[in-house]
Protein backbone atom coordinates (compact mmCIF):
# COMPACT_ATOMS: atom_id res chain seq x y z
CA UNK A 1 0.00 0.00 0.00
CA UNK A 2 1.48 3.85 -0.95
CA UNK A 3 1.27 6.67 0.51
CA UNK A 4 0.20 9.56 -1.47
CA UNK A 5 3.29 11.84 -2.89
CA UNK A 6 5.14 13.65 -0.48
CA UNK A 7 6.56 17.36 -0.89
CA UNK A 8 10.20 16.45 0.26
CA UNK A 9 11.45 20.13 0.67
CA UNK A 10 7.92 21.01 2.79
CA UNK A 11 8.62 17.84 4.56
CA UNK A 12 11.93 18.93 5.20
CA UNK A 13 11.11 22.47 6.51
CA UNK A 14 8.75 20.96 8.65
CA UNK A 15 10.89 18.97 10.89
CA UNK A 16 13.80 21.38 10.79
CA UNK A 17 10.90 24.27 11.89
CA UNK A 18 8.29 21.94 13.73
CA UNK A 19 9.46 18.58 14.81
CA UNK A 20 13.20 18.54 16.03
CA UNK A 21 13.14 21.94 17.59
CA UNK A 22 9.63 20.95 19.40
CA UNK A 23 10.62 17.16 20.39
CA UNK A 24 14.22 18.48 21.31
CA UNK A 25 15.49 16.26 18.53
CA UNK A 26 19.17 15.41 19.49
CA UNK A 27 21.93 15.32 16.18
CA UNK A 28 20.77 11.14 16.49
CA UNK A 29 17.05 11.75 16.36
CA UNK A 30 17.56 13.76 13.13
CA UNK A 31 20.22 11.38 11.12
CA UNK A 32 17.71 8.11 12.10
CA UNK A 33 14.25 9.90 11.61
CA UNK A 34 16.14 11.25 8.28
CA UNK A 35 17.40 8.15 7.34
CA UNK A 36 14.11 6.22 7.97
CA UNK A 37 12.13 8.71 6.15
CA UNK A 38 14.49 8.54 2.93
CA UNK A 39 13.97 5.12 2.86
CA UNK A 40 10.09 4.88 3.87
CA UNK A 41 7.38 7.56 3.14
CA UNK A 42 9.86 9.22 0.16
CA UNK A 43 10.20 5.55 -1.32
CA UNK A 44 5.80 5.76 -1.21
CA UNK A 45 6.47 2.91 1.67
CA UNK A 46 3.70 3.54 4.55
CA UNK A 47 5.65 0.94 6.58
CA UNK A 48 9.65 0.06 6.86
CA UNK A 49 10.82 -3.71 7.90
CA UNK A 50 14.55 -3.41 9.10
CA UNK A 51 16.89 -4.23 11.11
CA UNK A 52 18.96 -2.03 13.79
CA UNK A 53 22.35 -3.50 12.49
CA UNK A 54 21.42 -2.01 8.84
CA UNK A 55 20.28 1.08 10.48
CA UNK A 56 23.21 1.34 12.39
CA UNK A 57 25.26 0.50 9.55
CA UNK A 58 23.23 3.34 7.17
CA UNK A 59 23.79 6.19 10.03
CA UNK A 60 26.91 5.56 10.98
CA UNK A 61 26.42 5.07 14.61
CA UNK A 62 26.80 1.76 17.65
CA UNK A 63 24.35 -0.47 17.56
CA UNK A 64 23.24 0.00 21.38
CA UNK A 65 23.33 4.09 20.45
CA UNK A 66 21.06 3.36 17.38
CA UNK A 67 18.69 1.14 19.42
CA UNK A 68 18.37 3.35 22.14
CA UNK A 69 17.77 6.34 19.24
CA UNK A 70 14.83 4.25 17.92
CA UNK A 71 13.08 3.63 21.04
CA UNK A 72 13.29 6.81 22.09
CA UNK A 73 11.39 7.97 18.52
CA UNK A 74 8.84 5.44 19.26
CA UNK A 75 8.17 6.56 22.78
CA UNK A 76 7.89 10.35 21.29
CA UNK A 77 5.58 9.47 18.69
CA UNK A 78 7.45 10.01 15.60
CA UNK A 79 8.09 6.50 14.64
CA UNK A 80 5.05 3.92 15.19
CA UNK A 81 5.91 0.42 16.09
CA UNK A 82 3.62 -1.98 14.14
CA UNK A 83 5.59 -5.13 14.82
CA UNK A 84 8.79 -6.33 16.87
CA UNK A 85 10.18 -9.56 16.31
CA UNK A 86 12.89 -9.53 18.33
CA UNK A 87 15.16 -7.33 19.77
CA UNK A 88 16.85 -5.96 16.23
CA UNK A 89 13.69 -6.94 13.80
CA UNK A 90 11.28 -3.16 13.20
CA UNK A 91 8.75 -3.03 11.34
CA UNK A 92 7.69 0.87 11.55
CA UNK A 93 5.58 3.82 10.73
CA UNK A 94 7.41 6.65 9.90
CA UNK A 95 5.28 9.98 10.66
CA UNK A 96 5.06 12.45 8.77
CA UNK A 97 6.19 16.30 11.06
CA UNK A 98 2.41 16.76 10.77
CA UNK A 99 1.40 13.62 11.83
CA UNK A 100 3.35 13.88 15.32
CA UNK A 101 0.57 14.56 17.68
CA UNK A 102 2.58 16.84 19.88
CA UNK A 103 3.66 18.98 17.04
CA UNK A 104 -0.14 19.24 15.68
CA UNK A 105 -0.73 20.49 19.39
CA UNK A 106 1.95 22.84 19.14
CA UNK A 107 1.14 23.79 15.48
CA UNK A 108 -2.44 24.75 16.90
CA UNK A 109 -1.14 26.78 19.95
CA UNK A 110 1.47 28.56 17.77
CA UNK A 111 -1.70 30.77 15.97
CA UNK A 112 -2.76 31.17 19.71
CA UNK A 113 -1.94 34.94 21.37
CA UNK A 114 1.14 34.75 22.33
CA UNK A 115 1.37 35.52 26.56
CA UNK A 116 3.16 38.27 27.51
CA UNK A 117 6.86 38.46 27.15
CA UNK A 118 9.02 37.46 29.86
CA UNK A 119 5.87 35.36 31.69
CA UNK A 120 6.22 31.58 30.93
CA UNK A 121 9.54 29.72 29.40
CA UNK A 122 9.60 27.31 26.60
CA UNK A 123 10.07 24.09 28.18
CA UNK A 124 11.17 22.92 25.29
CA UNK A 125 14.09 25.02 24.53
CA UNK A 126 15.06 25.63 28.24
CA UNK A 127 18.17 24.36 29.59
CA UNK A 128 17.01 23.03 32.98
CA UNK A 129 20.92 22.76 34.27
CA UNK A 130 21.28 26.92 33.79
CA UNK A 131 19.61 27.69 36.73
CA UNK A 132 18.49 27.00 39.93
CA UNK A 133 14.85 27.45 39.61
CA UNK A 134 14.68 25.01 36.44
CA UNK A 135 17.03 22.44 38.72
CA UNK A 136 14.60 22.61 41.52
CA UNK A 137 11.36 22.28 38.90
CA UNK A 138 12.95 18.59 38.00
CA UNK A 139 13.35 17.98 41.99
CA UNK A 140 9.85 18.67 42.41
CA UNK A 141 8.45 16.34 39.68
CA UNK A 142 10.02 13.74 41.39
CA UNK A 143 8.47 14.78 44.29
CA UNK A 144 11.55 13.84 46.36
CA UNK A 145 12.34 10.37 45.29
CA UNK A 146 14.95 9.16 43.45
CA UNK A 147 13.88 8.61 39.87
CA UNK A 148 15.43 5.07 39.72
CA UNK A 149 15.16 3.60 43.16
CA UNK A 150 11.90 5.33 44.12
CA UNK A 151 13.73 5.86 47.61
CA UNK A 152 12.51 9.23 49.32
CA UNK A 153 16.02 11.61 49.44
CA UNK A 154 16.28 14.80 51.19
CA UNK A 155 17.94 17.96 49.08
CA UNK A 156 21.58 16.94 50.83
CA UNK A 157 21.48 13.41 49.17
CA UNK A 158 20.14 14.19 45.48
CA UNK A 159 21.45 15.47 42.36
CA UNK A 160 20.16 15.37 38.80
CA UNK A 161 21.10 12.83 36.45
CA UNK A 162 21.27 12.13 32.41
CA UNK A 163 18.64 9.77 31.53
CA UNK A 164 20.57 9.51 27.96
CA UNK A 165 24.34 10.37 28.85
CA UNK A 166 25.59 13.37 27.69
CA UNK A 167 29.21 11.27 25.95
CA UNK A 168 25.66 9.54 23.78
CA UNK A 169 24.33 13.56 22.72
CA UNK A 170 22.03 13.64 26.08
CA UNK A 171 20.66 17.11 26.19
CA UNK A 172 19.79 19.24 28.84
CA UNK A 173 16.26 19.38 28.52
CA UNK A 174 13.40 18.03 31.26
CA UNK A 175 12.84 15.04 29.15
CA UNK A 176 16.09 14.10 29.75
CA UNK A 177 17.25 14.97 33.50
CA UNK A 178 15.77 13.30 36.19
CA UNK A 179 16.13 13.95 40.03
CA UNK A 180 17.94 10.50 42.19
CA UNK A 181 20.28 9.98 45.05
CA UNK A 182 23.67 10.02 44.65
CA UNK A 183 23.97 6.44 44.86
CA UNK A 184 22.06 5.49 42.19
CA UNK A 185 23.75 8.11 40.45
CA UNK A 186 26.53 6.85 40.65
CA UNK A 187 26.23 3.43 39.84
CA UNK A 188 24.13 4.11 36.87
CA UNK A 189 26.88 6.11 35.29
CA UNK A 190 26.61 5.69 31.39
CA UNK A 191 24.75 2.63 31.52
CA UNK A 192 21.27 2.91 29.76
CA UNK A 193 18.29 3.76 31.91
CA UNK A 194 16.26 1.02 31.00
CA UNK A 195 19.51 -1.39 31.80
CA UNK A 196 20.37 0.04 35.34
CA UNK A 197 16.55 -0.01 36.27
CA UNK A 198 16.85 -4.13 35.22
CA UNK A 199 20.15 -4.48 37.21
CA UNK A 200 17.97 -2.89 40.26
CA UNK A 201 15.12 -5.56 39.86
CA UNK A 202 17.92 -7.96 40.30
CA UNK A 203 19.17 -6.51 43.08
CA UNK A 204 15.68 -6.85 44.65
CA UNK A 205 16.10 -3.19 45.07
CA UNK A 206 12.73 -2.93 43.06
CA UNK A 207 9.44 -4.66 43.06
CA UNK A 208 7.82 -6.18 39.44
CA UNK A 209 5.34 -3.66 39.79
CA UNK A 210 7.77 -0.92 40.54
CA UNK A 211 10.14 -1.86 37.59
CA UNK A 212 7.12 -1.42 35.19
CA UNK A 213 6.12 1.65 36.56
CA UNK A 214 9.55 3.20 36.49
CA UNK A 215 10.04 1.65 32.78
CA UNK A 216 6.63 3.24 32.38
CA UNK A 217 7.71 6.59 33.77
CA UNK A 218 10.99 6.31 31.57
CA UNK A 219 9.16 6.15 28.29
CA UNK A 220 6.89 8.94 29.41
CA UNK A 221 9.87 10.96 30.17
CA UNK A 222 11.06 10.60 26.57
CA UNK A 223 7.39 11.66 25.11
CA UNK A 224 7.09 14.59 27.53
CA UNK A 225 4.67 13.92 29.56
CA UNK A 226 6.55 13.93 32.41
CA UNK A 227 6.35 17.69 32.77
CA UNK A 228 7.80 20.06 35.94
CA UNK A 229 6.10 22.28 37.71
CA UNK A 230 4.95 25.22 35.66
CA UNK A 231 7.71 27.90 35.58
CA UNK A 232 7.58 31.88 36.08
CA UNK A 233 10.47 33.15 34.18
CA UNK A 234 12.20 35.18 36.79
CA UNK A 235 14.32 38.24 35.37
CA UNK A 236 17.26 38.10 33.90
CA UNK A 237 20.13 37.35 36.08
CA UNK A 238 17.90 35.77 38.63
Amino acid sequence: MNNKKINAVQVWKQMEDLLAPQLNFSLADRVIYSHLFRHSRLEGKLKLQFSISWLARGVGLSMKFTRDTVRRLIARGVLHLVECNCRTQHVVRVRLPLEVKGVRAEKIAAHRPAPAPGAVINIEEADFLEKQNLRGAIHAREGGRCFYCSRRIDQHRRCLDHVVPRAELGQNSYRNLVSCCLECNSQKADRPAEEFLRRLYRERRLSTAELTGRLRALYELAAGKLIPPTLVQRNHGS
